[in-house]
């Protein structure tokens, strides 16, 4: 028991770092999207995780770093993944009047921008999903608790960057922050049942790919 509110204020003094550190980068820098995903998150977010799993002898499978119940992650990823193309392709229909497939990916390639998806993905994903809830979880021992409290947390990690880059009004902050919720109670929620990381991974990638393709 003592061992699990260990972890779980290690999750919590990461979690508020995090969320300082990374909103005063967001604040004070713009650095492009190649050197931020492949250098600068990996530094911020990962670079601190590895210390603190290395200090509390965990294996990587205490971050869902695992090949088992690959069966699970397929069926899954390709489902849930299925119904957020379908939220993107309304949210698109909604605020266009109809549907607009102008990809956004910028001056960065096809290949580079699902690369840069990806790399993403492992980064938030591990922090949020392999680490925070699993950490979570072995102190609270409830699914729905740790889910809606992750869900929380990982909304508000999102919002410096829709605040202060994308400047979006109050009314696309609040269904862009309601949208980025039921993402991860969605994705939180398949984790619990794979405990393997592969699967939040790809529905990362998967979600982000229709809203950057239909927005």
């Amino acid at each position: 028991m003592k061992t699990n509110i260990k972890y779980l204020k290690h999750a919590l003094v990461y979690y508020s770092y995090l969320l300082v550190i990374w909103g005063f980068y967001r604040l004070l820098f713009q650095a492009p999207a190649p050197l931020e995903e492949l250098v600068v998150k990996p530094i911020i977010w990962l670079v601190p995780l590895y210390v603190l799993v290395k200090r509390e002898k965990a294996s990587l499978a205490s971050i869902g770093v695992v090949f088992n119940n690959l069966f699970k992650v397929v069926y899954f990823v390709l489902s849930l993944g299925f119904v957020f193309s379908l939220f993107a392709l309304l949210v698109n229909y909604l605020k266009y009047g109809g549907l607009n497939f102008a990809a956004n990916i910028g001056e960065v390639t096809f290949l580079g921008a699902m690369g840069l998806s990806f790399i993403t993905a492992v980064s938030e994903e591990i922090t949020f999903r392999g680490y925070l809830l699993n950490r979570l979880m072995s102190a609270v021992k409830n699914e729905w608790t740790a889910n809606i409290v992750i869900s929380i947390g990982w909304t508000l990690i999102h919002l410096p960057v829709a605040v202060l880059d994308w400047r979006l009004g109050m009314a696309s902050l609040v269904v862009y922050a309601i949208v980025v919720f039921l993402f991860s109670i969605g994705t939180t929620f398949v984790f619990l049942r794979t405990k393997n990381i592969i699967a939040p991974i790809l529905l990362h990638v998967l979600w982000q790919w229709p809203i950057i393709l239909f927005r």
